[in-house]
């Protein structure tokens, strides 16, 4: 597997990908993503912002996405019923719409995508990934507890949904 920025040209097969994710969560009873997001003009307004990445099997095919960025998520500055593990001040990493292909759920994609962004952020000397999900996308929450992050409390989209957020320093 490889990870790389995505392209105009990748559009239609995010949208795809996220098409799915959007059906599997609406078939566990899941209300994430069922409101129009995430949506294309939010996928090119990733890209733009160089964003937005593809992950390719060994045949180049894109079987996976996510949005990965070292700016500040507005949403994160207040956390409620808790706290972040390093102050909000300081430099970190989000993971946003992660999103698997169908056909590549179960394979190891989520961890491959976590390790990669944890290896962007030891490079540039950041010591915090953050990331936040559904309460009811237990999925979602066991691989994040997996690869050892923590629950911090709760945090509000920027739509008004609540969110569970998690944290993990890395070293």
């Amino acid at each position: 597997m490889k990870i790389q920025l995505s392209t105009l040209h990748d559009i239609p097969r995010i949208m795809e990908i996220i098409n799915d994710a959007k059906a599997l969560l609406k078939s566990m009873n899941i209300n994430q993503w069922q409101n129009g997001y995430p949506n294309q003009e939010q996928v090119e307004n990733d890209i733009s912002n160089k964003e937005s990445y593809v992950i390719l099997n060994e045949n180049d095919t894109i079987v996976a996405t996510t949005m990965f960025t070292i700016r500040k998520e507005p949403t994160y500055k207040k956390v409620i019923d808790g706290n972040w593990i390093q102050d909000e001040s300081e430099p970190y990493g989000v993971i946003h719409r992660l999103a698997m292909s169908k056909d590549y759920r179960g394979k190891g994609i989520s961890k491959f995508v976590f390790e990669h962004s944890h290896q962007q952020l030891k490079e540039k000397n950041i010591r915090s990934l953050k990331i936040d999900t559904h309460e009811d996308n237990k999925i979602m929450q066991a691989l994040i507890k997996k690869m050892g992050y923590e629950y911090c409390g709760i945090i509000y989209t920027s739509y008004g949904a609540k969110r569970l957020a998690f944290e993990k320093l890395i070293f």
